[in-house]
């Protein structure tokens, strides 16, 4: 419903386990990574269990992707199911073709032992990932360990990933299960998302979703968020989801703790708010009722017996008050000072944009080896520039007293402001950004100053090397490293091998897309620029 208001291409916030929605928080991440490793290095059992709604089936579903075309792989959704229909399901997921002949268990599992052999001989590997695990039967989880015998004398021919709620940890710690706990050799459990994640785990699922950045959430919104949400991301889209809808029926395009809190009722039915209310007796009612009346007589008689002294100190209160005021106000005019203009001229907002440069640079050694000091400029949307991590120039392509917010001044003079277009941005914030005036202070602009903005100037500051080689496919440097972190931490899904491969080729035209580069994954120098912009 909302989708078209807020200028999506799909819902941002469905339950559906979208493996491009995945959020890498610190605890997903390492979460990819244990799976990585336990199929890679051939460790035969893996065990994932987290809590409901923590998303481990998107998990399951991003991990599919991962894997190199070499590694086959079978997926089990359905976990209430016989020894016999768990090999069906295994052998019709690997596309293991099977005749009328094959029947018995036995029949199943030497079809099977035979692909994985194949498959090892190619090179290849194989993974049975199963989710749901928590719901097996003894009989079924022991059928899956005798699947573990499938091996040569040096590696496991198949890799089972077990993912499950956290009843899995029980269930695999019982008596009759210790064969099977004893053969886990890689273990992880994925915890909810930490208060400092939700913002990020938010507005990732809007950039997916094709938002233009005209949608923002307050902190105040976080907050609430996080509170009743606890960081479990099903919960999460919940109620964000349902805030969506109620900023749609005010006809707004900014998310407060109000309208979040709206939607936790709406979700919860607010039955607590309606016992405390239905609920309470009117014989208590009543008797408070009376105590307070009673209060009030008791005060009256009180304040009549001591008038005279009351309206004796009120009067001195009184006298008091009038004379700070007139002092307040007599000093106020005195040391008044008009604030400086937040828009600067060419001159002044360049030698700014160097100086937030080498002051960010002081801070943070990222980029310690690279001496060259390189300046872009290139015309963008505010959903793109109001993504960036470091200071850059805006160049207004118009101004108006009118327009500007009351947070900051532009002034009157209308050569001021032709000429005076240009706003230095020191660093993006949930609320805005914090811009620095034609006196060096900072001050606050908010987002909804930028809603009415097409495509603006923006230009910056960025380190380069000085050879300024191009990357590009099947090339393999420490720069394809570098570039390859930045992706991931960006939230692309690939392996850190400094290897300029097809997953880095993909994650590189996929960022060059959204940016509006050309999307041709060779890293240039423009592509370099936005990499190091939109990193911490």
């Amino acid at each position: 419903m909302y989708t078209s208001y807020f200028g999506f291409k799909e819902s941002p916030f469905n339950l559906t386990p979208d493996p491009r929605y995945l959020f890498l928080s610190p605890h997903h991440r390492e979460a990819l990574d244990h799976l990585l490793y336990g199929i890679n290095e051939r460790k035969g059992f893996i065990a994932i269990t987290g809590g409901i709604g923590t998303g481990k089936t998107t998990l399951c579903r991003a991990l599919l992707e991962q894997l190199d075309k070499s590694t086959k792989s079978a997926l089990v959704f359905n976990s209430f199911i016989n020894e016999k229909e768990l090999l069906e399901i295994i052998n019709q997921e690997f596309g293991i073709n099977l005749d009328q002949e094959v029947q018995t268990k036995k029949q199943h599992i030497d079809r099977l032992n035979q692909y994985l052999l194949e498959t090892f001989s190619g090179g290849g590997n194989a993974v049975l990932l199963i989710d749901e695990a928590q719901n097996l039967s003894g009989t079924v989880l022991e059928q899956i360990r005798m699947l573990s015998n499938l091996e040569t004398e040096k590696e496991k021919l198949i890799q089972i990933v077990l993912v499950g709620q956290s009843e899995l940890k029980e269930l695999l710690a019982s008596a009759s299960l210790r064969q099977l706990n004893e053969r886990i050799m890689v273990r992880y459990e994925l915890r909810p998302l930490a208060h400092k994640d939700i913002q990020g785990y938010v507005e990732h699922r809007l950039v997916v979703a094709g938002g233009r950045g005209n949608l923002r959430f307050t902190k105040g919104a976080f907050k609430a968020i996080y509170s009743y949400s606890q960081g479990n991301p099903r919960r999460i889209n919940a109620v964000c989801d349902r805030a969506l809808l109620i900023a749609y029926t005010k006809e707004t395009y900014t998310i407060s703790k109000g309208m979040v809190g709206s939607a936790i009722r709406e979700i919860r039915g607010d039955i607590a708010a309606e016992r405390g209310i239905k609920g309470w007796p009117w014989k208590k009612a009543a008797s408070s009722i009376t105590l307070f009346l009673l209060l009030i007589i008791v005060a009256g008689f009180a304040g009549w017996s001591f008038r005279e002294h009351i309206l004796g100190f009120f009067s001195d209160n009184q006298k008091m008050a009038a004379e700070t005021t007139k002092d307040a106000q007599s000093m106020a005019l005195t040391t008044k000072k008009p604030a400086a203009t937040i828009f600067l001229d060419e001159k002044t907002s360049l030698a700014g944009l160097f100086n937030l440069y080498n002051d960010k640079t002081k801070k943070d050694r990222n980029y310690v080896n690279e001496q060259n000091v390189g300046m872009i400029s290139f015309y963008l949307k505010p959903k793109h520039f109001l993504r960036f991590k470091k200071p850059f120039r805006l160049l207004l392509t118009h101004i108006s007293v009118s327009e500007s917010p009351n947070s900051f001044s532009v002034g009157t003079d209308s050569n001021l402001i032709s000429s005076a277009r240009y706003l230095l941005i020191r660093k993006v914030v949930a609320d805005g950004v914090i811009a620095v005036d034609a006196d060096g202070k900072e001050r606050e602009v908010p987002r909804d100053f930028f809603k009415n903005y097409g495509e603006q100037k923006v230009t910056w500051v960025y380190p380069y090397e000085g050879k300024r080689v191009d990357l590009i496919k099947g090339m393999r440097t420490p720069t394809v490293l570098r570039v390859q972190k930045a992706l991931k931490k960006l939230g692309y899904l690939l392996e850190l091998s400094g290897v300029y491969d097809n997953a880095t080729f993909r994650c590189v035209t996929k960022f060059q897309n959204y940016f509006g580069l050309s999307p041709d994954g060779i890293v240039g120098p423009r592509t370099r620029a936005f990499l190091y912009q939109v990193s911490d």
